[in-house]
């Protein structure tokens, strides 16, 4: 019987720059010769990223966009993310509900007990065996994406109180659940930022 595959998530703000990174953690395993599969939220799969495109393109209240969301999310486990972990395969991917828990649920009000009962209708028992939580403030999160030059999403245009929620919500659940997720450092030059994600990886990806 094949071991299940390691499931790897990375989280943060919008411009933390936790995009940056997805591929060296990809790179990291493939190097320690595992199967990596680099997929995102929302999205993943046909029907995903038409739904991506409609949250992030449309004013929705928080219910419903929370409700698309998870809608996303259940076609790209479905489809892709439980195949693969079946498969043996490593999974790296670009947000997961931790990021529900902390856009709509800190920075948005929808209640934990809403999303908890959404995350157990649609991935009951399947968390993350690591999720990489990429921390800084939002004043130096939304400096980086205007020196990016490119548009921002609806997303992305919020306030910066948005966005201290949150921060708050993602930095409230890395202390709670610190055998999983692991917040770094991400105000941190990029160097030094890959230099401590390096340290932790290689234990990660040492029994082969």
């Amino acid at each position: 019987m094949t071991p299940r595959g390691k499931f790897i998530t990375v989280e943060g703000l919008d411009g933390a720059g936790k995009s940056s990174h997805l591929q060296f953690i990809a790179e990291s395993a493939r190097s320690a010769g595992y199967r990596v599969l680099v997929t995102r939220e929302p999205g993943g799969t046909p029907v995903a990223e038409a739904l991506r495109n409609l949250v992030l393109s449309e004013d929705l209240d928080p219910i419903a966009e929370t409700l698309i969301m998870f809608a996303a999310r259940s076609d790209h486990l479905r489809r892709v993310i439980r195949p693969a972990l079946e498969q043996g395969v490593t999974v790296v991917c670009d947000r997961f509900s931790d990021a529900t828990l902390a856009y709509q649920g800190g920075g948005k009000g929808v209640p934990e007990r809403v999303l908890q009962h959404l995350i157990d209708a649609v991935h009951p028992g399947l968390a993350p065996d690591r999720t990489f939580i990429f921390d800084c403030s939002p004043e130096v999160a939304r400096a980086r994406l205007e020196k990016s030059g490119r548009a921002l999403d609806r997303f992305e245009v919020e306030g910066i109180e948005f966005f201290q929620r949150v921060r708050s919500a993602y930095l409230a659940m890395g202390q709670a659940d610190p055998q999983r997720m692991l917040v770094i450092d991400a105000s941190l030059a990029f160097d030094e930022v890959r230099r401590r994600l390096a340290e932790v990886l290689l234990p990660m990806f040492s029994d082969r």
